[in-house]
């Protein structure tokens, strides 16, 4: 009984500390100095939680507020939940509108204050977050491109276009391009056809290649 009491009074103890540190309008380094390893547990979980709850700029005064403690995971982790939100109300909202939606709308969707919003929109690009993102786009871009081409090879002429338009640009573009970072290839037969190979071939060639699957192609009905 004495054990429980000890540690209620512990508990107790902490939660006031927690609660006092949570009503400063700004939370620093040294004030949470000399924090027992449960008073942090007990103080990440409470923010956790608190910044789950909050909507709109109250979020962003608490996220203000708790900036010069947060580690630089957890700021990326906020700013990947903020960009998965906004680009899903985005698609949704004009799936359902028909046009690109205002700041006010999606602000209402995603329970993100406009200021968030405009922000976020503003900066994407700069974010590292966002060239690791596009990264993971371009690494399964060879897979895309050897599926469009066995489809163009089953007869498939939207295929088949979409297939010489990104081997187009492969083409066109020096450096940088989805496809040539890859070393993917596709395999007809004994024959390996690699980007490296298409990178090769002249536009003659290419138009070879493309009238041979043409030409496959069964008639209309």
């Amino acid at each position: 009984m004495e054990t429980e009491n000890t540690a209620l009074t512990k508990f107790t103890a902490s939660k006031r500390k927690i609660d006092r540190l949570l009503s400063l309008n700004k939370i620093a380094p040294k004030d949470i100095e000399g924090f027992t390893e449960l008073e942090r547990d007990y103080f990440r979980e409470t923010s956790a939680a608190t910044l789950q709850q909050l909507k709109g700029e109250e979020r962003d005064n608490f996220i203000n507020k708790m900036e010069l403690i947060v580690p630089a995971e957890t700021k990326s982790q906020i700013w990947e939940y903020n960009h998965f939100v906004i680009s899903s109300a985005v698609a949704k909202l004009m799936r359902e509108q028909g046009f690109m939606p205002d700041k006010t709308d999606i602000a209402k969707a995603t329970g993100l204050s406009r200021q968030t919003i405009a922000k976020h929109l503003k900066e994407y690009k700069t974010r590292p977050e966002y060239a690791e993102e596009l990264e993971q786009f371009k690494f399964m871009a060879p897979r895309i491109l050897a599926n469009v081409f066995k489809f163009a090879l089953n007869g498939d002429m939207k295929a088949a276009r979409l297939y010489f338009e990104m081997v187009g640009t492969v083409n066109k573009q020096q450096a940088g391009t989805v496809v040539n970072e890859q070393n993917n290839y596709i395999q007809i037969n004994n024959t390996i056809l690699s980007q490296e190979n298409l990178k090769q071939l002249s536009a003659e060639q290419l138009n070879q290649i493309e009238n041979i699957i043409m030409s496959a192609a069964p008639s209309p009905h």
